[in-house]
Protein backbone atom coordinates (compact mmCIF):
# COMPACT_ATOMS: atom_id res chain seq x y z
CA UNK A 1 0.00 0.00 0.00
CA UNK A 2 1.35 3.39 -1.05
CA UNK A 3 0.11 6.85 1.06
CA UNK A 4 -1.25 9.96 -0.80
CA UNK A 5 -0.63 13.32 -0.64
CA UNK A 6 -2.29 16.19 -1.64
CA UNK A 7 0.03 19.05 -1.59
CA UNK A 8 -0.73 22.67 -0.61
CA UNK A 9 1.94 25.42 -0.50
CA UNK A 10 4.55 26.19 2.22
CA UNK A 11 6.37 24.03 4.37
CA UNK A 12 3.86 21.37 5.71
CA UNK A 13 4.32 19.14 2.66
CA UNK A 14 7.57 18.84 3.18
CA UNK A 15 7.37 17.45 6.52
CA UNK A 16 5.25 15.25 5.67
CA UNK A 17 7.43 13.58 2.97
CA UNK A 18 10.06 13.73 5.63
CA UNK A 19 7.78 11.94 8.17
CA UNK A 20 7.17 9.30 5.85
CA UNK A 21 10.51 8.56 4.77
CA UNK A 22 11.27 8.39 8.51
CA UNK A 23 8.36 5.50 8.85
CA UNK A 24 9.61 3.90 6.00
CA UNK A 25 6.25 4.45 3.89
CA UNK A 26 5.85 4.79 0.32
CA UNK A 27 3.99 8.02 -0.47
CA UNK A 28 3.37 10.05 -3.56
CA UNK A 29 2.09 13.55 -4.07
CA UNK A 30 -0.44 15.32 -6.17
CA UNK A 31 0.83 19.10 -6.41
CA UNK A 32 -1.60 21.87 -7.11
CA UNK A 33 -0.07 23.85 -9.86
CA UNK A 34 -1.06 26.89 -8.29
CA UNK A 35 0.02 26.59 -4.60
CA UNK A 36 2.67 23.77 -4.53
CA UNK A 37 6.78 24.93 -4.56
CA UNK A 38 8.37 22.76 -7.28
CA UNK A 39 10.98 21.72 -4.90
CA UNK A 40 9.17 19.48 -3.74
CA UNK A 41 10.05 17.22 -7.03
CA UNK A 42 13.05 17.20 -5.32
CA UNK A 43 12.27 15.23 -2.07
CA UNK A 44 9.47 13.27 -3.18
CA UNK A 45 9.44 10.06 -4.73
CA UNK A 46 6.63 10.76 -7.21
CA UNK A 47 4.92 13.87 -8.57
CA UNK A 48 1.71 14.59 -10.12
CA UNK A 49 1.04 18.46 -11.34
CA UNK A 50 -2.52 18.91 -11.09
CA UNK A 51 -4.74 21.87 -11.35
CA UNK A 52 -6.76 23.06 -8.44
CA UNK A 53 -9.79 21.48 -10.16
CA UNK A 54 -8.54 18.53 -11.29
CA UNK A 55 -9.68 16.32 -9.10
CA UNK A 56 -10.95 13.06 -11.46
CA UNK A 57 -7.20 13.62 -12.64
CA UNK A 58 -5.52 13.20 -8.91
CA UNK A 59 -7.56 10.36 -7.81
CA UNK A 60 -7.28 8.49 -11.10
CA UNK A 61 -3.00 8.97 -10.11
CA UNK A 62 -3.96 7.80 -6.54
CA UNK A 63 -5.87 4.55 -7.84
CA UNK A 64 -2.81 3.78 -10.30
CA UNK A 65 -0.46 4.55 -7.32
CA UNK A 66 -1.78 1.93 -5.35
CA UNK A 67 -2.68 4.65 -2.99
CA UNK A 68 -5.73 3.54 0.23
CA UNK A 69 -4.77 6.36 2.44
CA UNK A 70 -4.28 10.06 1.69
CA UNK A 71 -3.64 13.44 3.36
CA UNK A 72 -3.84 16.85 2.73
CA UNK A 73 -0.91 19.08 3.92
CA UNK A 74 0.01 23.13 3.08
CA UNK A 75 -2.59 25.87 2.19
CA UNK A 76 -4.35 26.38 -0.56
CA UNK A 77 -5.71 29.86 -0.67
CA UNK A 78 -9.40 30.12 -0.42
CA UNK A 79 -9.58 32.97 -3.42
CA UNK A 80 -8.03 29.89 -5.12
CA UNK A 81 -11.26 28.42 -4.99
CA UNK A 82 -13.02 32.04 -6.87
CA UNK A 83 -9.95 32.23 -9.55
CA UNK A 84 -10.17 31.14 -13.00
CA UNK A 85 -9.75 27.69 -12.46
CA UNK A 86 -11.90 25.52 -14.40
CA UNK A 87 -13.00 22.22 -12.65
CA UNK A 88 -12.68 18.70 -14.54
CA UNK A 89 -16.23 17.06 -14.35
CA UNK A 90 -15.45 15.35 -11.04
CA UNK A 91 -14.72 18.55 -9.91
CA UNK A 92 -17.96 20.32 -11.17
CA UNK A 93 -20.49 17.80 -10.38
CA UNK A 94 -18.86 17.81 -6.69
CA UNK A 95 -19.14 21.42 -6.24
CA UNK A 96 -22.68 21.25 -7.86
CA UNK A 97 -23.77 18.76 -5.09
CA UNK A 98 -22.53 21.20 -1.86
CA UNK A 99 -25.05 23.39 0.10
CA UNK A 100 -21.90 25.76 0.58
CA UNK A 101 -18.59 26.68 -0.50
CA UNK A 102 -16.59 27.31 2.77
CA UNK A 103 -13.67 25.38 3.65
CA UNK A 104 -14.91 22.24 5.98
CA UNK A 105 -17.85 21.68 2.92
CA UNK A 106 -15.16 21.69 -0.13
CA UNK A 107 -12.65 19.32 1.70
CA UNK A 108 -15.33 17.11 2.79
CA UNK A 109 -16.49 16.82 -0.57
CA UNK A 110 -12.86 16.27 -1.90
CA UNK A 111 -12.71 13.76 0.88
CA UNK A 112 -16.36 11.83 0.07
CA UNK A 113 -14.69 11.61 -3.60
CA UNK A 114 -11.62 9.80 -2.81
CA UNK A 115 -13.86 7.78 -0.66
CA UNK A 116 -15.86 6.65 -2.95
CA UNK A 117 -12.62 5.33 -5.10
CA UNK A 118 -11.73 3.46 -1.69
CA UNK A 119 -9.27 6.13 -0.34
CA UNK A 120 -9.42 6.71 3.31
CA UNK A 121 -8.54 10.68 4.38
CA UNK A 122 -6.50 10.61 7.14
CA UNK A 123 -5.37 12.65 9.68
CA UNK A 124 -2.86 14.97 8.15
CA UNK A 125 -0.22 15.10 11.35
CA UNK A 126 0.09 10.78 10.68
CA UNK A 127 3.65 11.47 10.57
CA UNK A 128 4.23 14.22 12.59
CA UNK A 129 2.72 13.70 16.08
CA UNK A 130 5.98 15.05 17.81
CA UNK A 131 5.07 18.62 16.27
CA UNK A 132 1.32 19.19 18.11
CA UNK A 133 2.65 20.96 21.14
CA UNK A 134 1.33 20.20 25.21
CA UNK A 135 -0.82 22.68 27.05
CA UNK A 136 1.94 25.14 29.06
CA UNK A 137 3.98 28.03 28.21
CA UNK A 138 6.62 27.41 25.60
CA UNK A 139 8.73 30.94 25.49
CA UNK A 140 11.36 31.60 28.67
CA UNK A 141 8.91 34.48 29.55
CA UNK A 142 5.23 33.85 30.53
CA UNK A 143 2.07 35.96 29.37
CA UNK A 144 2.18 38.64 31.44
CA UNK A 145 -1.29 39.76 33.33
CA UNK A 146 -2.75 41.92 30.40
CA UNK A 147 -1.69 39.27 27.86
CA UNK A 148 -3.53 36.76 30.00
CA UNK A 149 -6.53 38.64 29.91
CA UNK A 150 -6.50 39.57 26.33
CA UNK A 151 -6.14 35.14 25.85
CA UNK A 152 -8.81 34.66 28.19
CA UNK A 153 -11.17 37.29 26.11
CA UNK A 154 -10.02 36.01 22.85
CA UNK A 155 -10.48 32.37 22.73
CA UNK A 156 -14.25 32.64 23.13
CA UNK A 157 -14.13 34.99 20.57
CA UNK A 158 -11.56 32.97 17.96
CA UNK A 159 -13.54 29.58 18.78
CA UNK A 160 -16.73 31.07 17.91
CA UNK A 161 -15.17 32.41 14.30
CA UNK A 162 -13.60 29.33 14.17
CA UNK A 163 -17.28 27.34 14.46
CA UNK A 164 -18.45 29.58 11.72
CA UNK A 165 -15.20 28.71 9.64
CA UNK A 166 -14.92 32.40 8.77
CA UNK A 167 -10.83 31.97 10.15
CA UNK A 168 -8.78 30.98 12.89
CA UNK A 169 -7.19 33.99 14.16
CA UNK A 170 -8.06 36.93 15.98
CA UNK A 171 -5.89 39.75 17.57
CA UNK A 172 -6.92 41.92 20.80
CA UNK A 173 -5.15 44.41 22.30
CA UNK A 174 -6.64 45.53 25.80
CA UNK A 175 -9.33 43.21 25.28
CA UNK A 176 -10.44 44.56 22.54
CA UNK A 177 -10.55 42.62 19.16
CA UNK A 178 -8.33 44.81 16.80
CA UNK A 179 -8.25 42.01 13.55
CA UNK A 180 -10.15 38.86 12.84
CA UNK A 181 -9.16 36.50 10.00
CA UNK A 182 -10.95 35.69 6.89
CA UNK A 183 -9.70 34.41 3.73
CA UNK A 184 -6.17 36.44 3.98
CA UNK A 185 -4.88 33.89 6.32
CA UNK A 186 -3.17 34.82 9.84
CA UNK A 187 -0.16 36.89 8.64
CA UNK A 188 -2.06 39.24 6.59
CA UNK A 189 -4.09 39.31 10.13
CA UNK A 190 -1.62 40.30 12.07
CA UNK A 191 -0.13 42.98 9.58
CA UNK A 192 -3.54 44.42 9.19
CA UNK A 193 -3.92 44.47 13.27
CA UNK A 194 -0.31 45.53 13.34
CA UNK A 195 -1.50 48.82 10.84
CA UNK A 196 -4.14 49.43 13.07
CA UNK A 197 -2.67 49.87 16.33
CA UNK A 198 0.66 48.81 16.58
CA UNK A 199 1.84 47.56 19.81
CA UNK A 200 0.80 45.54 22.62
CA UNK A 201 -1.02 42.82 20.55
CA UNK A 202 -1.68 39.17 21.75
CA UNK A 203 -2.55 37.29 18.47
CA UNK A 204 -4.82 34.30 19.40
CA UNK A 205 -4.54 31.00 16.89
CA UNK A 206 -7.43 27.98 17.85
CA UNK A 207 -8.51 24.60 16.64
CA UNK A 208 -12.01 24.25 15.36
CA UNK A 209 -14.26 22.92 18.30
CA UNK A 210 -13.72 19.20 17.67
CA UNK A 211 -10.94 20.50 14.88
CA UNK A 212 -11.12 17.58 12.09
CA UNK A 213 -7.36 16.68 11.88
CA UNK A 214 -8.24 16.01 8.33
CA UNK A 215 -8.09 19.37 7.38
CA UNK A 216 -7.16 22.75 7.83
CA UNK A 217 -5.09 22.23 10.68
CA UNK A 218 -3.58 25.08 12.39
CA UNK A 219 0.17 25.84 11.98
CA UNK A 220 2.46 27.94 13.04
CA UNK A 221 6.28 28.78 12.88
CA UNK A 222 8.66 31.17 11.62
CA UNK A 223 6.78 33.61 9.88
CA UNK A 224 4.49 33.69 12.26
CA UNK A 225 7.22 35.17 14.71
CA UNK A 226 8.68 37.14 12.35
CA UNK A 227 5.24 38.80 11.20
CA UNK A 228 4.41 39.38 14.57
CA UNK A 229 7.61 41.57 15.48
CA UNK A 230 6.69 43.56 12.50
CA UNK A 231 3.57 44.03 13.69
CA UNK A 232 4.66 45.06 17.50
CA UNK A 233 3.07 41.45 18.66
CA UNK A 234 4.46 40.46 22.06
CA UNK A 235 2.06 37.27 23.10
CA UNK A 236 0.43 34.47 20.72
CA UNK A 237 -1.71 31.82 22.24
CA UNK A 238 -2.40 28.04 20.14
CA UNK A 239 -4.22 25.17 20.88
CA UNK A 240 -2.50 22.83 22.82
CA UNK A 241 -2.97 19.52 20.82
CA UNK A 242 -4.30 20.61 17.83
CA UNK A 243 -1.63 22.95 15.92
CA UNK A 244 1.34 21.99 14.35
CA UNK A 245 4.64 23.98 15.41
CA UNK A 246 7.60 23.96 11.82
CA UNK A 247 10.88 24.74 13.21
CA UNK A 248 10.24 24.43 16.56
CA UNK A 249 13.32 25.18 17.74
CA UNK A 250 14.13 28.21 16.03
CA UNK A 251 10.60 29.64 16.30
CA UNK A 252 11.21 29.52 20.13
CA UNK A 253 14.53 31.18 19.94
CA UNK A 254 13.30 34.09 17.71
CA UNK A 255 10.59 34.64 20.03
CA UNK A 256 12.76 34.45 23.17
CA UNK A 257 15.33 36.97 21.74
CA UNK A 258 12.62 39.49 20.93
CA UNK A 259 10.70 39.11 24.27
CA UNK A 260 7.67 37.04 22.73
CA UNK A 261 5.64 35.30 24.54
CA UNK A 262 4.30 31.62 23.65
CA UNK A 263 1.05 29.64 25.26
CA UNK A 264 -0.11 26.42 24.62
CA UNK A 265 -3.56 26.72 25.81
CA UNK A 266 -6.30 24.42 26.10
CA UNK A 267 -8.41 24.28 23.31
CA UNK A 268 -11.79 25.72 23.42
CA UNK A 269 -14.83 23.27 22.69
Amino acid sequence: MSFGLIAGNGEFPFLVIEGAKRAGERLVVAAIKEETDPRIEEVAEKVLWVGIGQLGKMISFFKEEGVEKAMMAGQVKHVQIFSGAIPDMRMFKMLWRLPKRNTDTLIGGIADELSRDGIELIDSTFFLKDLLPEEGVLTKRKPDESESENIEYGLGIAAEIARLDLGQTIVVRAKACVAIEAMEGTDATIKRAGDLANGKLTVVKVAKPDQDMRFDVPVVGLPTIETMIEAGATCLSISSGKTLIFNRAEMLDLADRNKISIVASRAVS
